[in-house]
């Protein structure tokens, strides 16, 4: 019920309408959220890079350093999971040029570097990486960012295609029987050149077990640096989206809104104070006064008994103790039983003897009028009828 007043008190007040600007809520991505993960078909590439590297070795200065220039190049295919974690997977193949102390080194046989032996081979073998672009992680995700830097780390197998010297053939290009692990890691710099094109410069440190100066059952870990410029294709959707998140515009002015409101909240706590004060309020019983006595006869009779002359000395007592109190006395007879003029004289001399037995028990003429009534008393039927031949005694007020 207290609720329901509330409402109703709203209604009345007007705030039923909107108390929001009437301007439409936009709907703007945010990049706080994150961002959602795309389709499994968005956000593949595959990159195809060549370039030259220079392999670290135990006699590097033996070598003018152009000419430990060795061409390599790669492909990848891979993807990225989010705008900042990426997977490739490809082949890569470089190239070495060195000197070796030792013929049984891979790749070596007779120069005219002094007493020492060229070095040259292939290695070749799948390779794995997983990415992470710096710039989208420190700066923020930008769809139409030019530039990216994109750290990785990976590793791989090689397999060895060399010439093998035999002391005094020199043999053409086949299988070394040599198998290499290798661990890398590099920084790609990315250039966007649309939504589906980069060039990328990426530079690359090789650790290689196996490669040196001896023979690779020694296991010399080996060292080689490599640049490549490569052209990446991006399938499908290239963009991450942010979450969308609603945006409500402010009113331009609000004071008028806030100050109806305040009145409301006032309005509103004074009405539960009332209502509070209502419900708190002791109720007031009323209780509606019957007559003072009433005096019941058989069918047919007038007179008084002894009990009834009892009765009314205690009422005359009563009655003589309020001296400002006037009394009413009615005759009354039930219309069910006598004639009319039965009735008539039966309620005549009902009251006339109630009357005459309290003014003789000293009650003054003054605090009592005497009457008659032609209807039922109670009225409940023919079965109660007993109910209506009585003389009342009411307080007149």
């Amino acid at each position: 019920m207290k609720k329901a007043l509330l409402l109703a008190l709203a209604c009345v007040l007007g705030f039923g309408q909107s108390l929001v600007a009437q301007e439409e809520v936009i709907f703007v991505p945010d990049e706080t959220q994150g961002y959602l993960f795309n389709r499994f078909q968005d956000n593949w590439f595959i990159t195809v890079e060549g370039g030259a590297g220079v392999l670290l070795s135990k006699h590097d200065s033996e070598l003018k350093f152009k000419n430990r220039i060795a061409p390599a190049g790669s492909i990848y295919f891979g993807k990225w999971f989010s705008p900042v974690l990426g997977l490739r997977l490809g082949v890569n193949a470089l190239t070495f040029k060195a000197v070796s102390e030792s013929t049984s080194a891979l790749g070596a046989r007779p120069s005219h570097v002094g007493k020492y032996f060229d070095q040259k081979g292939i290695e070749v073998g799948p390779v794995g990486d997983v990415m992470l672009n710096l710039t989208n992680w420190w700066c923020g995700y930008k769809a139409n960012r030019v530039y990216n830097a994109t750290l990785y780390v990976g590793g791989g197998v090689y397999w060895s295609i060399a010439r093998k010297y035999d002391g005094s053939n020199d043999h053409d290009w086949a299988n070394a029987d040599a198998k290499l692990f290798n661990f890398r890691a590099g920084l790609i710099n990315s250039f966007r050149l649309n939504k589906h094109f980069a060039l990328s410069l990426d530079l690359r440190y090789t650790a290689l077990a196996g490669l040196g100066e001896v023979a690779l059952s020694n296991n010399v870990k080996t060292h080689d640096v490599q640049a490549y410029l490569g052209l990446t294709y991006n399938f499908n959707n290239t963009a991450w989206s942010a979450p969308v998140v609603p945006i409500c515009p402010e009113p331009e002015n609000c004071d008028a809104l806030r100050a109806r409101l305040a009145a409301a909240d006032a309005r509103i706590a004074d009405l539960e104070k009332q209502l509070k004060d209502c419900l708190n309020r002791p109720v007031e019983k009323t209780v509606e006064k019957g007559p003072v006595a009433t005096i019941y006869y058989p069918i047919g009779v007038s007179r008084l008994t002894r009990e009834d002359r009892n009765v009314l000395g205690a009422i005359a007592n009563v009655m003589k103790s309020n001296p400002n109190q006037h009394y009413t006395l009615t005759g009354w007879a039930d219309n069910y039983t006598g004639t009319e003029q039965i009735n008539i004289r039966l309620r005549k001399n009902r009251v006339a003897g109630v009357e005459k037995e309290l003014k003789k028990n000293g009650v003054p003429a003054s605090q009592i009028t005497a009457t008659t009534n032609n209807g039922n008393l109670c009225d409940l039927g023919e079965k109660f009828v007993a109910l209506d031949r009585a003389v009342t005694i009411e307080e007149t007020k």
